[in-house]
């Protein structure tokens, strides 16, 4: 992909693109070993015993119940890319995470917590630009603050299946910045 067919891309409540499309480009595995982005919304017993068929339902009620769940990239007519983005009260994780625990009585706070792209668009700079999209729309629905929680790679290649919470380099092109007193542990980067 060029970069002129990143930049042409356009961005889609998930709620508003048609569920057919989600389902196309996380294709048969559910996106990643049949997570269906649901890995941090649902408890993790029910995440894994669902893993497939049961995920993927999941996340359609959610579409069917127009909860907010992300945003889609597309060119022309096909999605090309995913950003899951809703309240931090609706993913199970953070009710039960240490590292990520939210602060008490820290509201409007929206979390990214997923970013899936098609095949031939990786690498093309389409996460930068999803994470600003997913943001933007968060914003437009009420969120005071959008963060997420980035890996660094740690070699040049990293496999994808290890980035799907996005990179520091996606975030920070989107607006986003660290947070202090995040060393050593999985960075927070907010906007």
């Amino acid at each position: 992909m060029t970069e002129a067919a990143v930049a042409s891309c356009r961005f889609v409540p998930a709620t508003e693109a048609p569920w057919a499309d989600l389902e196309t480009l996380f294709g048969a595995r559910g996106a990643c070993g049949g997570c269906w982005c649901m890995t941090w919304r649902r408890p993790r017993a029910a995440f894994e015993a669902d893993k497939g068929e049961g995920n993927r339902a999941a996340l359609q009620s959610l579409w069917a119940e127009q909860a907010p769940l992300g945003v889609l990239a597309y060119q022309g007519d096909q999605a090309v890319g995913w950003c899951a983005v809703a309240p931090r009260e609706a993913y199970d994780y953070f009710r039960r995470s240490r590292v990520l625990k939210p602060a008490p009585g820290e509201a409007g706070v929206w979390s990214i917590t997923c970013l899936f792209i098609a095949k031939p668009w990786r690498r093309q700079g389409l996460s930068g630009r999803l994470v600003a999209a997913a943001a933007d729309w968060a914003c437009s629905q009420g969120a005071r603050v959008v963060e997420g929680y980035p890996v660094q790679p740690h070699q040049a290649q990293a496999a994808p299946v290890f980035l799907w919470t996005g990179t520091p380099s996606a975030f920070e092109s989107a607006g986003f910045t660290a947070q202090p007193g995040r060393e050593g542990m999985r960075p927070v980067y907010r906007r």
